[in-house]
């Protein structure tokens, strides 16, 4: 069944404009009458029927269902920033396994360092991409794509549990990782990874190094699974 986002939902009526009231109407050529699967954000589906076509798309909102889809942990990815695209398909996939939360990181090693201006328009791109993934993987929630910062701010997020990605070495994840706690943060390099004095700077703030085995893998391949991992031990996965 057709997903889409919409601001929201109080009351038995939904309107999709924009991008993807034109999607359902010129691409999809969804009829009065048909089922779609809407999505506001705060951990719901609601069954809607399209009642109106064109721009508003007016939906007649049917039953509203706690979603199955979310992750009971949530996860927030601090990544370094890579370079080109790279970032854009960390955001993607990570938004398809089930991280809350993606926050661009500027480290002593990244080559990538975009003034204001241009990381604002890599913002937009960034969450739109967020967004996309979201509805092609089912998700209740939009993950957040949040403003870069520096490692100083970043330890100022931290949740009780946080952990560093680290090619020096560190705890397997099976030993870090159990279901029950509810918040975690992930830290993962860019192309040079982390300098040795940023990992003790992350250690002073309770930020656990991390081994992902004795391979080193490149700073799009980290998050993917270093989650990927940390969601199964969670028994998300």
């Amino acid at each position: 069944m057709p997903r889409f986002f919409t601001a929201p939902i109080d009351g038995d009526r939904a309107l999709i404009t924009g991008e993807d009231a034109s999607h359902i109407t010129r691409s999809l050529r969804l009829r009065p009458g048909e089922a779609v699967t809407l999505c506001d954000g705060s951990g719901f589906d609601y069954r809607a029927r399209i009642l109106e076509t064109g721009d508003p798309v007016v939906l007649e909102v049917l039953e509203k269902l706690p979603s199955s889809t979310e992750p009971r942990a949530r996860l927030t990815l601090f990544q370094a920033l890579p370079k080109g695209d790279k970032m854009e398909f960390i955001i993607q996939k990570s938004v398809e396994l089930g991280v809350h939360r993606i926050v661009p990181l500027l480290t002593s090693r990244c080559i990538s360092r975009p003034d204001p201006k241009s990381m604002e328009k890599k913002l937009v791109r960034y969450r739109k991409i967020a967004a996309e993934a979201a509805k092609q993987s089912g998700r209740a929630i939009i993950p957040e794509v949040a403003p870069l910062v520096t490692l100083e701010e970043a330890v100022q997020l931290l949740p009780a549990h946080a952990l560093v990605f680290y090619e020096g070495g560190g705890q397997r994840l099976a030993s870090l990782v159990s279901p029950g706690a509810a918040e975690w943060a992930v830290f993962v390099g860019s192309e040079g990874g982390f300098a040795a004095e940023e990992i003790d700077f992350l250690a002073r703030h309770g930020v656990v190094r991390a081994t992902l085995g004795a391979r080193i893998l490149r700073c799009e391949t980290a998050p993917i699974c270093g989650l990927s991992v940390m969601l199964s031990l969670l028994g998300d996965i």
